[in-house]
């Protein structure tokens, strides 16, 4: 019997060792790693900068409270505030940065009406779960925090005849990870900020899954030209510590005051030193230009393959956040297995997305070994 309970289903494939963008498993096989462990290895695995920087943090003190001076979190927020006037609160996770800028905007607001999209995920606890637009997540966890009002992704006018003077934010995913890898359409996406702009409501930009440099930039926000009011991390800030942030304009800050919100673990030690190199080395023009390149590299591949191909319908995303959408949910599951069975490591989004978001350290001659493979099981015929 196992000892855990079933709320993941697993597979019987354990992986135990990682190196560069390589997986291990308890036999020894080796993959090609296209998952990044769900969009958070982008430095990828066994990083031996990131492995010193974590031993001499250790070796020095892990876990401080935060009701004392913590200049590493003080030196990462500032970096994250990427020259503009953010203030940050870390915690642990991305559910745990959305539960706080769901906190923060009602509590600066005064106002309890929050405006998601319908396919959206925001996470799993009850207030980033009342926030994601998704039935299937919310079944049987009824009721849910009140006041979460869904619209349709990319459309404007059910947006606007919600928008009242009760809504104090509006909260988006700039490309729908589990939802499907659907961006957003930048017209769209500007003319949401405006509104919020004018109307005096916040604009949450959930970049869990887009941000550090996922999509080429490293705020997936600054591809839309718009500045958001919050902006929540978490994923692939730590490559794999558990550590999450939540980023808000400095006129929002009086809004949690002392006791008004805090997390035990948020901010300790060993996250902060290794986000902030973490940080430091993505934030690079010339490291985000690699992303961009390979980014190309990897879509015009596919796309290549989809011309060829009965299976699939559409192939999109932004940098190295890709999705492949194919004819059925079957389909997804076989092509997946297939993959696997040759190497490679793949995700699904929706119910028929195979999702691609390799580390951003892949090689071009990964991308084109990865090619290969998606060829061979996605052009074949019967």
């Amino acid at each position: 019997m196992s000892y855990l309970f079933p709320n993941y289903s697993r597979k019987s494939i354990e992986l135990i060792k990682g190196k560069d963008n390589l997986l291990f498993d308890q036999n020894g096989k080796e993959y090609l790693d296209f998952t990044s462990g769900i969009g958070v290895m982008n430095l990828g695995y066994n990083d031996a900068e990131l492995n010193q920087i974590l031993a001499e943090q250790a070796a020095k003190i892990w876990h401080t409270p935060n009701l004392y001076t913590n200049q590493l979190q003080e030196k990462l927020a500032q970096k994250l505030a990427n020259n503009q006037e953010y203030v940050a609160f870390f915690c642990n996770s991305g559910t745990e940065a959305n539960e706080a800028a769901i906190k923060l905007a009602r509590k600066a607001t005064g106002k309890s009406k929050i405006i998601t999209c319908i396919n959206s995920f925001h996470g799993r606890t009850y207030g980033a779960m009342s926030a994601t637009g998704q039935e299937s997540i919310h079944q049987g966890f009824e009721p849910l925090v009140p006041d979460f009002v869904y619209v349709p992704f990319n459309e404007l006018a059910p947006l606007t005849q919600v928008l009242d003077d009760k809504t104090a934010a509006v909260m988006l995913e700039l490309v729908q990870g589990e939802g499907g890898v659907l961006p957003a359409e930048q017209a769209w996406v500007q003319k949401v900020a405006g509104l919020c702009k004018e109307q005096g409501i916040l604009l949450i930009i959930d970049e869990i899954q887009t941000g550090i440099g996922r999509t080429g930039s490293f705020y997936a926000y600054e591809q839309y030209q718009i500045e958001p009011d919050i902006v929540t991390l978490a994923k692939a800030l730590g490559n794999g510590l558990p550590v999450g942030a939540m980023l808000g304009k400095k006129a929002l800050a009086q809004a949690f005051a002392p006791g008004s919100h805090g997390s035990t673990f948020g901010g300790n030690k060993l996250a902060m030193q290794v986000a902030e190199n973490v940080v430091t080395r993505i934030n690079t023009k010339e490291f985000l230009q690699q992303v961009q390149q390979k980014g190309t590299l990897l879509l015009n591949g596919l796309n290549q393959i989809a011309a060829q191909s009965t299976q699939v319908q559409d192939v999109r995303g932004i940098g190295l956040m890709l999705g492949i959408e194919l004819s059925s949910s079957e389909l997804l599951t076989e092509v997946m297995t297939q993959l696997e069975a040759a190497g490679l490591l793949t995700l699904r989004a929706g119910s028929k997305v195979l999702r691609l978001l390799p580390p951003l350290t892949i090689k071009e001659a990964e991308i084109e070994q990865a090619l290969q493979l998606f060829s061979a099981v996605l052009t074949k015929e019967g």
